[in-house]
């Protein structure tokens, strides 16, 4: 049994059209047997009419082998015009519809003459019947496949566009990693280096400290910046980097802020949340980018991190308490970026974040992110 899915495909799958076919055959039916005696040979012919226009859109040769078989009872010019049109309409100029248009003109003319007593040359005028549904069924078919010609090259511009886009893309991505390789991972690099070699030679006590965390923090810069540049350079689905921060992070960023100098406080619960990659990376960066902030504009002031675990989200909040007592900050101005990169991170994990000043005077920055 056909799905009635399938069977709507007869129709371009469209029901419109399908109600559209029983109309017309419905109406070129009716006219045909409206006048005449109810008889059995009459309900046969109405019949035959109807199911060969209704499926003439798919089998249009069945429609034109209807008309000629309904001429038997009679001309009727309705049946074989329609039939004609619908097999010029899907053929188009083939030797199928040329044979069709012949069979049903043939048909036409000899029922016609023999109808009538004596042979009338003006019979021939059944000829430009049947030539004007041709013609408009044979419009049609050009229309309909220069639409399907001129939509497949849309569709083609279209994907030739967005290669194009893609390949610029993977172009642009290239470029940054490799500017990033050349002047940044470098820069860093010879920090790192000068870095150990101060802690290898001072006798300064504090300053081979301050040295170590230097090397340490550059250190792990450009392993993050290894990670970054296989992302941009990568041309399929961007990897899970090999060392992505997580919430379970947080509690080393502190400590590394801590050996700087910084005055950080950190409350963690008793067992860290499991949470998604996303969730994960967003929250290790609001601490690391609240953290950065407040060193940079109210350095020694001190900070405390909470995060707050429940049974649907995880809250962070980074309060820095007392900037009245900080030393005041040299040149510690910024674009806002950090902030605006914040917001991003945070909103592509599903969360919500908020800062500003508190009533104390302090700043605050505060995240929240589901479970």
């Amino acid at each position: 049994m056909r799905e009635p899915r399938s069977v709507l495909t007869w129709w371009d799958g469209r029901v419109r059209s399908l109600l559209f076919d029983v109309a017309v055959a419905g109406m070129v039916t009716w006219f045909g047997v409206a006048g005449r005696p109810f008889t059995p040979a009459l309900v046969a012919w109405g019949a035959l009419a109807f199911a060969g226009l209704l499926v003439r859109r798919r089998f249009p040769l069945v429609a034109v082998g209807a008309a000629v078989v309904v001429l038997v009872f009679g001309p009727n010019l309705a049946p074989p015009l329609v039939a004609a049109y619908s097999l010029a309409s899907r053929y188009g100029p083939t030797l199928r519809t040329w044979i069709g248009t012949a069979v049903v003109l043939a048909a036409l003319l000899i029922t016609t003459w023999m109808s009538s007593d004596e042979w009338d040359p003006l019979s021939l005028v059944v000829v430009v019947f049947v030539a004007l549904p041709v013609v408009a069924g044979l419009w049609t078919f050009q229309r309909r496949t220069l639409l399907a010609a001129l939509n497949d090259r849309a569709e083609q511009a279209e994907r030739e566009r967005d290669l194009l886009a893609e390949r610029a893309v993977t172009a642009e991505r290239r470029r940054i990693a490799g500017e990033m390789h050349d002047v940044v991972a470098h820069r860093v690099s010879v920090i790192a280096l000068q870095a150990g070699a101060l802690t290898l030679t001072t006798d300064d006590e504090h300053v081979g400290k301050i040295a170590e965390v230097i090397r340490t923090s550059s250190t792990a810069a450009l392993t993050e910046l290894r990670d970054v540049l296989r992302v941009l350079r990568d041309d399929g689905d961007a990897p899970t980097p090999r060392h992505s921060p997580a919430l379970h992070g947080v509690a080393k960023l502190v400590e590394e802020f801590r050996s700087a100098g910084a005055r950080v406080d950190l409350a963690l619960p008793d067992v860290v949340p499991e949470t998604s990659d996303a969730v994960g990376r967003a929250a290790y960066r609001v601490v690391q980018e609240a953290l950065t902030n407040a060193g940079k504009h109210a350095p020694g002031a001190p900070v405390r991190v909470e995060v707050v675990a429940s049974d649907d989200a995880v809250a962070i909040e980074v309060t820095n308490r007392d900037p009245g007592g900080a030393r005041t900050p040299v040149g510690a101005t910024g674009a806002g970026y950090g902030l605006v990169g914040m917001r991003e991170r945070v909103a592509l994990a599903g969360g919500t974040v908020r800062s500003g000043p508190t009533d104390a005077g302090g700043y605050v920055v505060s995240a929240r992110f589901p479970r």
